[in-house]
């Protein structure tokens, strides 16, 4: 598995989520390519969260269409 690209972590730390930034960091950069390594182990893996339920549809078996 290659690592997160530059792009994609300086992505993911600019946008890092509001109890990301409460927790803080010294290094935001650091931080996102962590939590992408750790979020394409578990893309890659569905048992990498055992205790997780991973659930794949596509977005006709979520949405119920309108009524003609």
């Amino acid at each position: 598995m290659s690592e997160p690209t530059d792009d994609r972590v300086d992505s993911r730390a600019a946008g890092l989520l509001p109890e990301e930034r409460t927790a803080g960091s010294d290094n935001p950069r650091a931080q996102a390519a962590e939590i992408l390594r750790e979020s394409d182990i578990r893309e890659n893996d569905l048992d990498a969260a055992p205790d997780s339920f991973v659930e794949h549809r596509t977005s006709e078996q979520t949405v119920t269409p309108p009524h003609p």
